[in-house]
């Protein structure tokens, strides 16, 4: 690795100047370089808005390599960064400077209110920045893929290796990954262009990076809080709740000595032999009489052991004597039993007090164990509501349209995301349609935030020039996109976005692609795990199990998430491709109940033969 570059970053800020701590754009800048490991910062200070302060704290940093001023570039009469940056220049570099310009002016309009210069002074280049933090990350974002080659050639260091690979690179041929998708490229600006944004200047590529689905899975999981604690009944609804507390049992199991067998109560003293049949004692009886001694008792599994009693036989290990042809008067014992044998004594089973539920336990089979111990009503996390909103002016619900005309499709991602939703058990809301129109889809959706946890939309992510949501959601609402492209294969424009919801927690978004495919994949491996972690599962992301592939398949130029049907196959998980795999092809879905998790094609590994094994996420049932 080549010798860091020396910086001195210089903020200029009468507000500053007097309190250090207000100084937020100078640590930006700081954490920024630092974070590449290959910047060495060597001055970091704060002067006035004052022309002479700017220019001595430049000319006494000649030696270092790089300066970076934030604060001074705006209209006010106070801001005079450029009038001092200036006349201390040898060599302008408008290059640079159009390069702020440009990445600004694209995310708003009123980056044409900023008066960036930038230029070399002697051997140390000089680039002037926005006070603002936001704008100075977004510039400084802009630039850092050029600053070192500049650095390089200003400092007279080799470039010959950077020209080398820019040959090599140009000779390559076509991959499909656009210019545009590197990461850190300039036109990554991460916000979508003005709604009121004419098609003929619309973008051409899109402002949000490309980020691994690794990066996406984790900023899901850090904005997907655990919801509210709440009593729940216990019934036949609570199994899928998680308990936000331990639950103790109320009452001891058996609350009486109950007997395990059909038989009778007798006297282990009393061994075997012909006793008189004193009394019954079926399970539903709330008390019976005690047991006098040399007689016995006819109990019932389930039955109260009467008082005195101290073991049951069996029915089998009995002879009946004497009876008036209804009842049993007499029965001989014909073996000898052990003391308390075939009895369940009070709290045998669980004591009063006794952990019959553990916090962050997810409510299953236990159901009958709460309700066998008293317990009527359980502290659980609340399930999130999931609401489904399908959008574009093509598209019809299935249920009210007979024939449908050129241009039309019937709605698959509602109905098919609204039964993943129920199936996961999980609250679904049907949102409906809504038109590709902006008043429409604004109205919808702040009708829609105010009934659900979660927001589920299909369409209207991509490139076109009716794709409204993201715009929507970040000009109109406020909100905040943390990722809208996923490098993955179905479901590349996939995005994710939080809604502020003042002093309550936010709402999440997950604005799916519209191609049925896509979205199906993207809700199990990005909105699944989020409902969970809401929901308190302590282990809410999906288990990878390893399957053994039947055949060839081709690797793809982007992790794919390949559609299979498994099964098991002489005690080994196997797995069948479903087809072609396009994202607008809902028959890749028929019977599939796993998704295989390939890698992205390498010039050494093209094809997977038959045979691998394959990491998946079951989806669905075992084939």
């Amino acid at each position: 690795m080549s010798e860091p570059y020396t910086v001195g970053i210089l903020t200029v800020s009468d507000t500053a100047f007097v309190d250090n701590s207000l100084d937020k754009s100078g640590p930006l800048i700081n954490t920024i370089l630092s974070d590449t490991q290959k910047y060495t910062i060597k001055q970091q200070t704060i002067v006035n808005d004052e022309i002479h302060a700017i220019q001595n704290t430049i000319t006494s940093w000649s030696d270092l390599n790089l300066v970076i001023i934030t604060g001074g570039t705006g209209f006010s009469p106070r801001d005079v960064t450029p009038e001092a940056v200036k006349p201390l220049l040898t060599k302008e570099t408008p290059g640079i400077t159009h390069l702020l310009l440009s990445s600004s002016m694209a995310i708003t309009p009123f980056a044409a209110l900023s008066r960036p210069i930038t230029g070399i002074r002697n051997k140390t280049m000089i680039i002037t920045l926005p006070g603002s933090p936001k704008a100075c990350q977004e510039n400084m974002e802009a630039v850092l893929k050029v600053l070192p080659h500049a650095l390089d050639l200003l400092l007279d260091r080799s470039v010959k290796k950077f020209h080398t690979k820019m040959q090599q690179s140009a000779q390559s041929g076509h991959t499909c990954t656009h210019k545009h998708d590197r990461e850190g490229d300039a036109s990554h600006t991460g916000q979508s262009a003005s709604l009121d944004t004419p098609v003929a200047r619309r973008l051409r590529s899109s402002p949000y990076p490309l980020i691994q689905v690794e990066k996406a899975l984790k900023i899901v999981a850090d904005h997907a809080k655990l919801l509210n604690v709440i009593s729940v009944p216990v019934s036949q609804f609570l199994p899928g709740y998680v308990l936000a507390e331990d639950v103790l049992s109320l009452e001891p199991v058996p609350g009486y000595r109950a007997s395990i067998v059909d038989g009778y109560a007798i006297h282990v003293e009393d061994g075997p032999g012909v006793y008189q049949v004193e009394s019954i004692s079926l399970a539903q009886q709330a008390s019976c009489t005690p047991l006098s001694r040399g007689k016995i008792a006819r109990v019932a599994t389930g039955g109260m052991v009467p008082e005195g009693a101290n073991a049951v036989i069996m029915v089998e290990d009995t002879k009946l004597i004497k009876e008036d042809g209804k009842e049993e008067l007499e029965v001989e014992i014909l073996v000898s039993a052990s003391l308390n044998e075939n009895i369940r004594e009070v709290g045998s089973d669980c004591q009063v007090g006794e952990v019959v539920g553990r916090k962050g336990q997810r409510v299953g089979s236990e159901l009958g164990t709460l309700a066998s111990v008293g317990v009527r009503h359980v502290k659980a996390y609340r399930k999130p509501r999931v609401g489904v909103l399908s959008s574009g002016n093509e598209v019809l619900d299935h249920m009210h349209t007979d024939v449908l005309k050129p241009g039309q499709i019937r709605d698959t991602n509602r109905i098919t995301l609204l039964a993943a939703i129920s199936a996961a058990g999980f609250e679904a809301v049907d949102l409906g349609i809504v038109d590709d129109d902006v008043d429409e889809i604004l109205e919808r959706l702040e009708e829609a935030v105010s009934k659900v946890d979660v927001l589920i939309t299909t369409g209207g992510v991509s490139m076109g020039e009716a794709d409204f949501m993201k715009p929507i959601l970040e000009q109109k609402m406020d909100a905040t996109i943390h990722f809208g492209r996923v490098l993955m294969k179905p479901g590349k424009p996939t995005t994710f976005a939080t809604i502020p919801q003042g002093k309550r927690a936010s709402k999440l978004v997950f604005a799916l692609p519209g191609n049925p495919v896509s979205a199906t994949v993207a809700f199990h491996l990005f909105v699944l795990p989020a409902l969970r972690r809401m929901s308190g599962w302590e282990n809410p992301d999906h288990s990878l199990i390893p399957v053994k592939i039947q055949h060839d398949i081709e690797l793809d130029s982007r992790p794919e998430y390949h559609r299979v049907s498994v099964r098991i196959e002489h005690g080994l998980l196997v797995a069948t491709s479903t087809g072609k795999q396009q994202s607008s092809r809902m028959m890749s879905m028929v019977e599939a109940n796993g998704l295989l998790q390939l890698p992205m094609r390498t010039p050494e590994e093209i094809v997977l033969p038959k045979g691998t094994s394959v990491p998946c996420i079951l989806i669905g049932n075992l084939a």
